[in-house]
């Protein structure tokens, strides 16, 4: 099969894939093998190639937002044909703590896709069958990908921050998860504040329906409720607490930081405002997620590359040269 390789240590900024044929995989006990129909393009794939998050394979497929048909080692809950979509969360141990007190996002040895394990940015995958969810009708697979890691850590970082339907809500960043975020949002009646560097997206967050848009230094006008930082910035995350009501909650949309600031307590955090990271989800948030979609009608806007220009998916996704998500199609 086709796939597009990441091979630690001997790549160059731009190149980070190669382009090689490999065995289709065989699926082990538990494992149902899919036929990718397309991969979502995730900022944690840039940091996998760029090294943020150190390599733990000598030779990985990158994606973790993927949208296939099981064709082999089908279940009676997957049969042969089912649509299904993947995410980073590739399995749990099960019999953790963490997973034993429903907190399996919290697992103590999971399974990562594309990362500790294969995974999309190829013509097959073999994915553990519990963490492949059937995608509802009415969800076409090119728009469905980028909700699966996007979306779902979006939809799950709402939850987080305890947003309540009607409440004031930042959104600092705005890329492909806090353009579906504000969706869900906005289905909910928030009033959504935005602050973001990029005019493009700033001009995008409005025709979204923002109910206020800002550039990185300024400020909402009103007190918020709760924020989600997007951007791996630590001093965001510091703007999004300035930015919030006593009492209010940030919660930080990211799997990796640079170096947080140093920040006064008087008045940011003092007042019981709160800061919570966000880490991974679990097998509930995403089939949550992909009701709520299907419901609301979520269709985020995307761009579309095949296999062979992986590379350019990875780099529109670092530069920003697009309004949209990156998907990858085979």
């Amino acid at each position: 099969m086709r796939t597009a390789v990441f091979h630690p240590g001997s790549t160059t900024p731009g190149n980070w894939l190669a382009i090689e044929d490999i065995p289709v995989p065989r699926p082990r006990p538990g494992e149902v093998l899919l036929k990718v129909i397309a991969c979502g393009v995730c900022r944690t794939d840039l940091h996998i190639v760029e090294g943020d998050l150190v390599p733990v394979r000598a030779r990985i497929v990158p994606g973790h937002q993927i949208v296939g048909e099981v064709v082999d080692a089908a279940t009676p809950e997957l049969p042969l044909g089912t649509r299904v979509g993947v995410s980073w969360i590739g399995g749990v141990d099960g019999d953790c703590w963490y997973c034993t007190h429903q907190m399996e996002n919290l697992c103590e040895n999971p399974v990562f896709t594309g990362y500790t394990v294969d995974g999309g940015y190829a013509e097959y995958a073999a994915v553990r069958a519990g963490f492949a969810y059937p995608v509802p009708e009415g969800l076409d697979a090119i728009h469905v990908a980028p909700l699966l890691c996007a979306g779902i850590i979006g939809f799950r970082s709402l939850r987080v921050a305890g947003v309540e339907r009607g409440e004031r809500v930042g959104l600092f960043g705005y890329g492909s998860s806090a353009t579906l975020t504000l969706q869900v949002l906005r289905a909910w009646d928030c009033e959504v504040y935005v602050v973001t560097r990029n005019e493009a997206r700033q001009q995008a967050a409005r025709e979204a329906g923002a109910t206020w848009v800002g550039d990185v230094d300024a400020k909402p006008p009103v007190p918020l409720d709760r924020a989600v930082t997007f951007a791996p910035v630590g001093s965001v995350v510091i703007g999004a607490l300035a930015s919030l009501r006593k009492g209010g909650v940030v919660a930080i949309n990211a799997i990796h930081l640079d170096q947080m600031p140093a920040f006064d307590y008087d008045t940011l955090l003092w007042g019981e405002r709160q800061l919570r990271s966000v880490a991974n989800m679990t097998r509930k948030d995403a089939r949550d997620f992909l009701a709520l979609a299907r419901d609301v009608g979520l269709r985020p806007p995307v761009a579309t590359f095949p296999l062979e220009q992986a590379n350019r998916a990875l780099a529109a996704v670092k530069d920003e040269t697009g309004y949209g998500s990156a998907v990858i199609v085979l």
